[in-house]
């Protein structure tokens, strides 16, 4: 029989379920994804780093556990919440199950509780720092321990420790990808598309980059929020001024964003699932693309060499940003989502031309 184990929020309430996965204590900034498939994605994906992540779908863990269908070497997410997660999970690449993958990696998880009322309530009072206890006891001391949480340093402990290099046959376009906590899916679809990959650390500089004679700078997504990176954002500014294309996905879109002027916002609860609407401006079309991000670009902020792209159907933020005086563009979604939808991927179709159009004159 499963021990009893509980997730107790900064407002003092408490969730009584039961553990899977590592049993330890763990406190995190509690957020929700809508997705209602890709789990291991949302595992894996970088961009949870600090957080403790809520599946709203009720049975997680059904396909088990598939190691090359992982979005980064390490999962760095402080916690997992699941309604029922699935004991005898069926697929023929299975390699494993969730509860054994969490006690590997060190993630307590806890399960049993009514994933729908803690969403509510995340949607009601927004984001909610939180603790997964093994008691229901709570000193004030503990408490406020648990309120004064904060993520801190999240590029630094999720990018790449070092250079590293992905070349596929016939490589047609030499791409700098700079990684702030990258998922595994944007090189494969850079890959696929004829491009050479190197990866650099995040704190890698502009000179260093451009003595690397990219055709094209990626800037990936990652954690936590944007602003906190001044020095990376000192850098993308300089490279935004080479004229190189550059392409910028979930944290890139907002660093690039930055590096012209604009400003960010902590939204309430954030977009986090495979089923987010984002409208395309220039057609009006509306596309379902797969989201994670707690941060948004305040489109009022932009400056005057850049305009909105694509809106967020819900809300109406911004969701890309086009810039008018510089082959530069950028997305707050994930066309290379791998376990969402794919109808945006002809956005890095876009990133080609653009490189293809300046190797041409």
């Amino acid at each position: 029989m499963s021990r009893a184990a509980y997730l107790i929020l900064e407002n003092g309430t408490v969730f009584k379920g039961k553990a899977f996965g590592a049993e330890k204590e763990s406190t995190g900034e509690l957020v929700f994804t809508t997705a209602m498939t890709g789990y291991l994605e949302t595992l894996t994906d970088p961009s949870y780093y600090g957080q403790v992540v809520l599946q709203t779908f009720p049975l997680i863990g059904n396909y088990g556990v598939i190691h090359s269908d992982f979005e980064s070497g390490e999962p760095t997410l402080k916690g997992y919440i699941v309604r029922e997660w699935c004991q005898s999970p069926s697929n023929f690449r299975c390699e494993g199950d969730i509860d054994a993958f969490l006690k590997s990696k060190g993630i307590p998880g806890v399960y049993g509780i009514d994933t729908r009322a803690l969403t509510r309530i995340v949607r009601e009072y927004g984001v909610l720092n939180c603790k997964i206890k093994y008691t229901d006891e709570l000193s004030e001391q503990e408490l406020e321990e648990i309120r004064s949480y904060k993520i801190v340093d999240s590029v630094e402990n999720t990018t790449a420790p070092e250079i590293e290099r992905f070349t596929p046959e016939n490589a047609t376009h030499k791409v700098v990808l700079m990684d702030f906590g990258a998922k595994h899916n944007i090189g494969r679809v850079l890959n696929s598309r004829g491009c050479d990959i190197i990866v650099v650390p995040a704190h890698t500089t502009a000179e260093e980059i451009l003595a690397m004679e990219p055709d094209g700078i990626m800037l990936s997504n990652g954690p936590g929020d944007p602003s906190a990176n001044t020095a990376v954002i000192e850098e993308i500014r300089k490279l935004a001024e080479s004229g190189v294309p550059i392409f910028g996905i979930c944290l890139g879109h907002q660093l690039l964003a930055l590096s012209q002027g604009a400003q960010t916002v902590k939204l309430k609860y954030g977009h986090r699932g495979a089923n987010q609407p984002a409208k395309f401006l220039e057609t009006g079309k509306v596309f379902i693309t797969s989201q994670n991000h707690g941060y948004a670009v305040v489109s009022e902020s932009l400056p005057d060499n850049a305009k909105v792209s694509f809106v967020n159907g819900n809300d109406n933020t911004c969701e890309g940003i086009d810039y008018t005086d510089k082959p530069a563009f950028s997305v707050q979604f994930h066309p290379e989502a791998c376990g969402g939808p794919q109808d945006t991927a002809f956005l890095f179709d876009r990133f080609i031309k653009m490189m293809d159009d300046r190797k041409n004159g």
